[in-house]
């Protein structure tokens, strides 16, 4: 029983030894200090957005659209949609809300005609994509809900 025991603790000994050998490794890299994410360029190109099905070609036009605005007003994309939020602190230098939402419908329809040139969207739905992007109300589409008489009514 007493070797079980002592076999018991050299296990648990060596793991918290392993464990505080990993967590100073860690430390020695800069785990400790602050990181920053890197944010994009919105002008330059990215790597298309890999994601499949209708989820895939939504979030394709949505980041290449915000892309496009975040570029128009000389800012990042990161920002773009902060700013848009009430009680996040965030206020955009070069524009105000209203120059916001028409940098964003123009990022969003420019993002449309390209995913149409693509293949991405059926031709029958260009021009419902196209009317939901200039006719939605804008902070609905950002909170993500809309439903059809916001687009035909």
């Amino acid at each position: 029983m007493t070797s079980r025991f002592t076999g018991g603790v050299v296990l648990l000994l060596a793991l918290l030894v392993g464990a505080a050998a990993l967590v100073g490794v860690e430390l020695g890299e800069g785990a400790a200090g602050s990181v920053s994410p890197s944010i994009a360029n919105p002008c330059r190109a990215r790597p298309p957005f890999a994601g499949g099905g209708i989820d895939g070609v939504i979030q394709r036009i949505v980041l290449d659209g915000l892309d496009g605005a975040a570029c128009r007003l000389r800012t990042s994309r990161e920002e773009l949609v902060l700013s848009l939020r009430p009680g996040t602190g965030v206020r955009l230098r070069h524009a105000d809300r209203n120059a916001a939402e028409a940098a964003i419908r123009a990022g969003l329809l420019r993002s449309a005609d390209e995913a149409d040139n693509r293949g991405d969207i059926p031709s029958f739905l260009v021009p419902v994509v196209r009317r939901l992007i200039r006719t939605a109300p804008l902070d609905t589409l950002i909170q993500g809900g809309i439903a059809l008489r916001d687009l035909f009514g």
